[in-house]
């Protein structure tokens, strides 16, 4: 009979991640509805129960308000994922939540495409919208 596999408790901490901050910058244009794009291809993290990586494109598009990511900061965030064992909802899901606190955007949708695993692809998309 084959081991039976346990997800319980390897993400039950997740929400409290401690993550680099965000850096952002004054917007001169809040007066203008517009649309910022922001394409990493080549993120990083581990899968928390195989410890193997995991790949992926994400892709985030924004409506700035007051201020915008300043990108190298935005950059060395990510890059902090390259070591972290986190399921793929669970990434796209805080780097949302953590880019909401650092720029409150109108709006944010942010997508993770990842790499194919045992023949499925997994592609997540969460979103935010200041109503």
């Amino acid at each position: 009979m084959p081991k039976k596999s346990t997800y319980k408790g390897l993400q039950e901490n997740v929400r409290n991640l401690k993550t680099p901050k965000i850096d952002v910058w004054r917007n001169q244009y809040t007066d203008k509805d517009y649309v910022v794009t922001l394409q990493h291809p080549e993120f990083t993290c581990v899968c928390p129960k195989t410890a193997l990586p995991d790949f992926a494109a994400i892709t985030i598009q924004y409506k700035p308000d007051k201020v915008c990511v300043e990108l190298k900061s935005f950059k060395l965030y990510l890059l902090f994922y390259r070591d972290v064992g986190i399921f793929h909802e669970h990434v796209i899901n805080k780097i949302l939540d953590d880019f909401v606190a650092s720029c409150r955007p109108r709006w944010v949708g942010i997508k993770g495409e990842f790499n194919m695993r045992g023949g499925i692809k997994t592609t997540v998309t969460s979103e935010y919208n200041r109503s």
